[in-house]
């Protein structure tokens, strides 16, 4: 048996986790719900369901099953994102009495994990990786900017409502 085919898919399932891992540390230090358990095993599960996906295409092509598998690894990605956003969604919180809505950056956070999964799995290292640096600059250097803005616009909104 080739160990290559054994330690492969669980070197690119770690990778994914590691990189999902990245992510769900700045939502982990930002307090958000899903943090970094959350995005290391969506980041994995995504990238072990493509591995897997390849796995069976290799182990059925040469029986006798062969005419009866449709390969199609769109569908895979389909029920990834399509499992992945009803745990996102779980992470959306709409308060009525403020009027507002939490949780969709991380339900965001959520999916581009998933979506760098599969990423690795389709041995897409070096875009994983560098989809992965930008998406942290996003909520680590984005976030400093939304507070700043929330903080100015309420300074605005004081002076208007004193005058």
């Amino acid at each position: 048996m080739d160990l290559n085919f054994i330690w492969m898919p669980i070197v690119k399932v770690v990778f994914a986790m590691f990189l999902g891992g990245l992510i769900g540390l700045e939502r982990e230090l930002a307090r958000k719900p899903a943090g970094l358990r959350t995005h290391m095993l969506v980041a994995g599960a995504s990238s072990l369901l493509v591995v897997l996906g390849d796995i069976m295409i290799v182990n059925y092509s040469s029986s006798s099953m062969v005419k009866a598998i449709q390969a199609d690894p769109i569908r895979i990605m389909e029920a990834i994102i399509t499992g992945i956003s009803f745990l996102g969604a779980g992470t959306i919180i709409f308060r009525n009495q403020q009027e507002t809505v939490e949780g969709l950056t991380t339900a965001a956070s959520i999916l581009f994990a998933a979506a760098i999964g599969i990423a690795v799995a389709l041995q897409q290292y070096l875009l994983a990786g560098i989809l992965t640096v930008i998406a942290i600059v996003i909520l680590f250097g984005l976030g400093y900017i939304e507070r700043f803005i929330k903080r100015l616009r309420n300074r605005l909104y004081d002076e208007n409502s004193k005058k």
